[in-house]
């Protein structure tokens, strides 16, 4: 066990649903806004876990970033569309035959295109902020509009599969079942990009290379192409992320990536500038106050968000698990 290990930010998120539970009043309300906000909380992780892995091992600021989302998000409209069949069924596992193949295709063409934007648009810029700030916002910009291109500007629904719609009972509470799933998918996003980054030979590679390049080149490893690597699987976590999220809203617009960036920059911010697990804890707590608050105070719950992120870059102005010798 390390003994050096910070808990205190793991605090933050049961600290705060305990406080809120006196101000909503109903128990049965409070699990059920709780259970809604860890998963739009791990809906967020999913989305934002690509661009903390882009910054974190590359040092690459991509404003591109929605980009993904939305197209993971469309295509994901195209291939439940055509397995209507599938989704009708009130049979989960029917279901999840249409859901999972989604997600994959989602996520492959994500990455493909994630691949072309590191190859024409990313590489020119390495180790120039401001030129990877403005040009990926371009590079978004674009893609929004061969996204309208492919598949019309107008909102498209993506419904949920007949199975997961509806809510389960847990004593008065009512929690949506599309929810337990998300929940299931973030912890699954989590565990895997720990084991990668912590225990493969890959993992070790990479992170070696952030820290000293030329040491690992000169060992006879390729560090471009695991960089490479990193930004494709950055932007297929992204696709995925988008097939969620527009399950979560049940449609998809074209902007839907830009949308959402806000609350990915508060989350990585918050976690701290290419921390894994602080954008887990930073997604969590962004998830939760934004049900809280849109329950209590509706007209509030974007500002509460900023608000949490002022209150916490206060008290570590560094993020709650900043990446050390940046």
């Amino acid at each position: 066990m390390n003994l050096d290990f910070d808990w205190k930010p793991l605090a933050l998120v049961p600290l705060l649903a305990v406080l809120m539970l006196p101000l909503i009043g109903s128990g049965s309300t409070w699990l059920t806004l709780t259970v809604a906000g860890l998963a739009m909380g791990m809906i967020i992780f999913i989305i934002a876990s690509g661009l903390t892995l882009v910054f974190g091992l590359m040092d690459v600021l991509n404003f591109g970033h929605g980009v993904f989302i939305a197209l993971g998000a469309f295509v994901a409209t195209s291939v439940l569309g055509a397995m209507s069949d599938w989704t009708g069924s009130h049979e989960l596992w029917r279901n999840l035959v249409a859901v999972v193949p989604a997600m994959l295709i989602a996520m492959a063409v994500a990455g493909a295109v994630g691949l072309a934007f590191e190859r024409f648009i990313v590489q020119p810029v390495y180790g120039q902020h401001l030129k990877q700030i403005l040009i990926t916002m371009g590079g978004m910009i674009i893609g929004e509009e061969l996204i309208k291109v492919i598949w019309g500007p107008a909102q498209i629904p993506l419904p949920l599969p007949e199975a997961m719609r509806g809510s389960l009972l847990a004593g008065d509470a009512a929690i949506e079942k599309f929810r337990l799933l998300a929940v299931v998918v973030g912890v699954a996003v989590f565990a895997l990009l720990a084991w990668v980054l912590g225990r493969t030979k890959v993992g070790l590679l990479v992170r070696a290379g952030v820290q000293d390049r030329e040491m690992v080149e000169s060992l006879g490893y390729r560090i471009k192409r695991l960089f490479v690597g990193v930004f494709v699987a950055g932007s297929a976590l992204a696709g995925l992320g988008g097939v969620m999220w527009g399950m979560y809203q049940q449609s998809v617009v074209p902007q839907m990536g830009s949308q959402v960036n806000i609350l990915i920059f508060i989350v990585i911010i918050i976690g701290g500038l290419g921390s894994t697990g602080g954008a887990l804890i930073g997604a969590l707590l962004v998830g939760l106050m934004a049900n809280y608050t849109g329950f209590l105070v509706p007209k509030v719950a974007l500002f509460s968000n900023i608000a949490l992120m002022v209150a916490i870059l206060l008290w570590r102005p560094q993020g709650v698990y900043p990446v050390t010798n940046r």
